[in-house]
C-alpha cells in the first residue's frame, strides 16, 4: 500500500469517526430533556515554528479561516469537528528576531510558501455550565485536545545563488498527523449566538512542513526536532437546541432508558 493510499485511508477514517462522534452520539449524558450543539465559523492566524522560525513570533501570524460543529455530550464535555484553511509565507529573516543573525539562516536565505488544510476531532472540557440559561452572564473557559490530519502544499526557494540547486524546489504536497491542544473561552451573546476566543498548538509528527530537512548528508536543517503550528482566533457560533423525547413516550426505548 503506497503513501497516497494511506493518506486517503486516514482522512476517510478521521472524517467517518468525526461524523460518528458528532452526529450519532446519544444524549444519555444530558441531565435534562434538551441537548445542545453548535455550528460556527472563525477567523484568526496560523503561526509556524521550525527551521525558518526557531521561536514563536506573534507578528508572524498568517490569515486562517475555520468552520466547526460542536456536540455537547454532557455538562462539561463537548466534542468538536473542524476544518481549517490557511496560506502563509515563511522565510529566514522575517520580523527580525534572533534568527536574523544566525549563520545558518543568513547562509540559507530560504523562503517557503505553505498552503494547508486541516481536519480535526477534539474533546473540550468546559469549566462552567455554559448552557445554564438562569445565569445572567454565561461564559466558560475550556481546554481541548485531540487528533488532526493536515494536507499541506509547500514551495521552497532561496536568495542564495549557491544553494539554488538544492533549495529551489517545485511545489510539493504532503500529509502530516498532529496532536492539537490548547485553551479558549466561550461567551454567550444571547440564547442562540455565542462568541469564542481560542489559542491552540499543533504538535506535528514531521519536520518537513517547510520542506527543509537533511538530505544526501547536507546539513541545512536540524533533523532532531519536528515542526509546530499554532492557531489563535475568534469565532461566532449558533446554538441548536434539541428536545429529547422522554423514555416512556418512545416507541422503542434504548437499553440506557
Amino acid at each position: 500500500m503506497n503513501l497516497k493510499i494511506l493518506k486517503q485511508v486516514f482522512l476517510n477514517s478521521l472524517l467517518q469517526v468525526t461524523g460518528l462522534l458528532l452526529f450519532t452520539l446519544p444524549a444519555f449524558a444530558q441531565t435534562d430533556n434538551v441537548s445542545t450543539s453548535e455550528i460556527g465559523v472563525g477567523i484568526g492566524g496560523v503561526n509556524y515554528k521550525g527551521e525558518l522560525a526557531p521561536s514563536y513570533r506573534f507578528l508572524n501570524n498568517q490569515p486562517a479561516i475555520t468552520a466547526f460543529f460542536r456536540k455537547d455530550i454532557s455538562q462539561p464535555i463537548t466534542l468538536r469537528g473542524a476544518l481549517l484553511f490557511s496560506h502563509r509565507i515563511i522565510d529566514d529573516n522575517t520580523f527580525s528576531d534572533e534568527a536574523f543573525d544566525l549563520p545558518l539562516h543568513n547562509f540559507r536565505q530560504a523562503e517557503a510558501a505553505v498552503t494547508l488544510a486541516e481536519v480535526s476531532a477534539v474533546a473540550e472540557y468546559n469549566f462552567l455550565d455554559y448552557y445554564d440559561l438562569s445565569q445572567k452572564i454565561r461564559f466558560s473557559p475550556y481546554f481541548f485536545g485531540g487528533v488532526s490530519g493536515i494536507i499541506y502544499n509547500v514551495q521552497l526557494s532561496t536568495d542564495n545563488v549557491a544553494l539554488e540547486e538544492q533549495l529551489d524546489k517545485p511545489k510539493d504536497t504532503n500529509f502530516a498527523i498532529a496532536i492539537p491542544f490548547g485553551v479558549g473561552v466561550k461567551y454567550a451573546l444571547s440564547k442562540y449566538w455565542n462568541l469564542g476566543l481560542e489559542f491552540g498548538a499543533r504538535k506535528l509528527f514531521t519536520d518537513q512542513v517547510d520542506d527543509l530537512f537533511e538530505k544526501d548528508g547536507k546539513r541545512l536543517a536540524n533533523p532532531y526536532d519536528n515542526d509546530w503550528l499554532f492557531y489563535n482566533g475568534i469565532s461566532i457560533s449558533y446554538t441548536i437546541y434539541t428536545t429529547n423525547c422522554p423514555s416512556p413516550y418512545k416507541k422503542k426505548p434504548g437499553i440506557l432508558d
